[in-house]
């Protein structure tokens, strides 16, 4: 995946191990479309080489107002199934990717725009974000994944109460929520230090809590109990784990302290 292979509503920079995806289209409050949506799904398919973590932000201030709504043309039930499950597919490739995804809000995260953030691994929140599903006044049902993820994070009577009332939380509500991991005074800055430390970690180990983590989350006890142990064995019997807890063991690794 290189620059030339993005849509102009995508922004690349490569810092070493990590890299900046940015939305680029603040002139419409960085509004999903269907070039920008596609152009997600081939660069988290396809990530650059030696990238070990992915830092998503927008350019402006907003992250994204969601879908835009000059796409919204008129379909047949067909084509409006078809076209969410692009957007399924799309964010699919983020978040069970092979890179952890520290995605950095602000402004708008609304409609679509939250439903792209809630696909995103980490989320770190400015003081300026507000999140928002206007669907529901707007005689539409959300299509990007927003109600399978969202109530994950929030529950669904929380997500309820945004979709009835058109509710806005603010970045301390959402917070609260459980929208956002970290509240930032600067969220890039605060991204790309979480995502340094991600790109540190054993690959093995970052494979492990994107792939399988979900999955056990996901399944009956028994059958997450086996998969845990499976991927314990696999991560701790690979050669990097080793060399690590010997220089843990020789005290050339640090402890964790707060």
């Amino acid at each position: 995946m290189t620059t030339a292979l993005l849509p102009p509503s995508l922004r690349l920079d490569l810092h070493d191990e990590v890299a900046v995806l940015r939305l680029s289209r603040p002139e419409k409050r960085n509004a999903l479309d269907d070039a920008t949506v596609l152009g997600l799904e081939a660069f988290f398919g396809a990530p650059p080489s030696g990238v070990k973590a992915v830092v998503l932000d927008a350019v402006g201030e907003h992250f994204s107002a969601g879908l835009d709504l000059a796409e919204l043309t008129e379909r047949d039930a067909f084509e409006g199934l078809a076209h969410s499950m692009m957007w399924h597919r799309a964010f699919e490739r983020l978040e069970r990717g092979h890179v952890p995804v520290v995605a950095v809000l602000k402004g708008a995260v609304v409609g679509g725009g939250l439903e792209l953030a809630a696909a995103a691994h980490i989320r770190v929140a400015e003081a300026s974000t507000f999140y928002a599903l206007p669907e529901g006044q707007r005689g539409l049902f959300v299509g990007g994944g927003a109600s399978v993820r969202v109530p994950r994070l929030i529950g669904a009577h929380r997500m309820t109460d945004m979709m009835l009332t058109g509710r806005v939380l603010d970045a301390d509500e959402g917070h609260a929520a459980g929208l956002s991991h970290y509240r930032a005074e600067n969220g890039f800055e605060h991204a790309m230090e979480l995502a340094r430390k991600i790109a540190a970690n054993s690959p093995i180990t970052n494979f492990a809590v994107l792939q399988a983590l979900p999955r056990i989350a996901e399944a009956n006890p028994a059958e997450g109990y086996l998969m845990e142990a499976l991927m314990a064995a696999v991560a701790s019997g690979s050669t990097e784990a080793k060399e690590r807890m010997r220089a843990f063991l020789d005290k050339r690794a640090g402890k964790v302290g707060r």
